[in-house]
């Protein structure tokens, strides 16, 4: 081929480059946004199988939508006023507690308390180690407990500001999808709306049944947490129910994290009490992934078991928390497209 301008071509080249380079960087300057509105925007289509529920039930649209936010709306403000001031107060108790804590991790006493309840572990070593660490890495330590603070700050602004959002596109889900209806040609509206009504209600139910799990681990480890005596049940309860909103590895984390926590001496925990919800956490897993598991999620979402292993490492290393959220609905609407879409096609060739 002969270039007959080198001079316009190079500048176009250049540009195109330019211009790739802008979309990139705004992509990483705005990922924050763009989480908040993907976070957003999951939560809507989570909400959206209630909303057409209540249609089904002959109420008009916006009485739907409105039902439907008043009740979140109600939920929320109630597990404020309920939860809320008992995790403060056993916040409260824990920062009390804290102080004892450190009084008797200075006594003389206390390494040979733990060496006798841990026979197997080589207590002088660990705390040389541990105090060796923290004395040379002071200022990182410091540095990163500054970054926590703030990053905790940023979730919660966060949080509301995705609270907004998913009011807001919740009530105007239907416009959204018909504007988007619209950017695609007139021949293909049809099968391309079909398709995404389908891939929209799979998420939503994706969503309704990860929060029915979560709330069902939150509820059975207050109750359990309580009648064995651990420390602050409201408080890990309420970990239990946070951690168990990620897919596949959120219930066993917050497993590990109570466990853990009923290990800590001087805040009425016991290593009995850790061995037993160890030996609860160990059978409500089997449960969850034998019994609950299949029986609210293939309602919602029919991905195999290899898939959603490496969906959900997949989403968690590339967006974290979201990425984990949406890996696997994001699977299922690849294979709902594989099947529907490619394969048909390639058996008309």
């Amino acid at each position: 081929m002969k270039i007959k301008n080198a001079f316009q071509v190079g500048l176009v080249g250049t540009l195109g480059v330019g211009l790739g380079l802008l979309i990139i960087s705004s992509v990483v300057t705005l990922q924050t946004i763009i989480t908040y509105v993907g976070a957003a925007l999951f939560i809507s289509l989570g909400l959206d199988p209630a909303v057409s529920w209540l249609e089904k039930k002959r109420f008009p649209r916006w009485a739907a939508i409105l039902t439907v936010l008043v009740a979140v709306l109600g939920v929320l403000t109630g597990v404020v006023f309920a939860i809320v001031p008992i995790i403060v107060a056993q916040v409260a108790n824990l920062s009390k507690a804290i102080p004892d804590l450190v009084k008797s991790v200075n006594s003389s006493t206390f390494l040979a308390d733990i060496q006798a309840q841990y026979p197997g572990l080589k207590v002088n070593e660990i705390v040389t180690s541990i105090t060796d660490y923290l004395g040379g890495n002071l200022t990182t330590i410091t540095t990163t407990l500054i970054q926590s603070g703030l990053a905790l700050v940023s979730g919660l602004f966060g949080g509301l500001i995705i609270l907004i959002l998913s009011l807001y596109f919740t009530a105007s889900l239907h416009s959204i999808k018909r504007a988007t209806y619209q950017l695609v040609p007139a021949s293909k509206r049809e099968r391309f709306a079909d398709l995404s009504e389908q891939i929209t209600t799979a998420v939503g139910r994706f969503v309704v049944g990860q929060a029915a799990l979560a709330l069902c681990n939150g509820v059975l480890s207050f109750a359990f947490l309580s009648i064995i005596g651990a420390p602050f049940p409201a408080l890990l309860a309420l970990i239990a129910f946070l951690l168990s909103l990620i897919p596949l590895v959120g219930t066993i984390s917050g497993s590990v994290i109570i466990v853990a926590t009923c290990l800590i001496p001087g805040i009425g925990s016991s290593p009995l009490t850790a061995l037993v919800a160890a030996i609860y956490y160990l059978i409500y897993m089997q449960v969850e992934a034998y019994v609950l598991s299949p029986n609210i999620m293939n309602r919602a979402v029919s991905v195999p078991g290899a898939v959603v292993v490496v969906a959900a490492l997949a989403g968690g290393s590339l967006l974290g928390i979201l990425g984990a959220l949406i890996a696997i609905p994001v699977a299922a609407s690849v294979i709902m497209i594989i099947k529907q879409v490619v394969v048909p096609r390639q058996n008309e060739l």
